[in-house]
């Protein structure tokens, strides 16, 4: 398990498996837009590359603030029968337990895709 990530350490049981070399963008080029998309999170981005964990966090809970403000968060109310879709490469997805009492059933797949880039200035 990876101490060094609290918040995804409770969530995820193969962290060790993980090593400590992963190196992705903060910022990529959407394959299919062309858009540009922070590609950083809580449960797993731990620091800049080349910069410690301490002189990562301010700019790191500013990029996390940013990305949860209201204009661009979608709430999606479930009815029987719905379905949810979105892209991991450009939405961050947060499982609110709004349902209490209730059953709960749900199927993940991932779609193969293409290696994502770095967006360039």
């Amino acid at each position: 398990m990876n101490d060094r990530n609290p918040e995804g350490a409770s969530r995820y049981g193969n962290q060790e498996l993980v090593g400590d070399d992963v190196v992705h963008p903060v910022v990529i080029k959407h394959p299919l837009s062309g858009r540009k998309a922070l590609y950083v999170n809580r449960a797993f981005t731990l620091h800049f590359e080349g910069w410690s964990v301490e002189d990562s966090k301010p700019l790191l809970d500013y990029l996390y603030q940013h990305a949860a403000r209201p204009e661009f968060t979608c709430r999606f109310h479930w009815r029987e029968g719905s379905i949810a879709f979105w892209d991991n490469r450009a939405t961050w997805h947060y499982a609110a337990n709004d349902y209490q009492g209730e059953r709960r059933l749900m199927h993940r797949i991932t779609v193969a895709g293409c290696a994502l880039q770095a967006a360039t200035a």
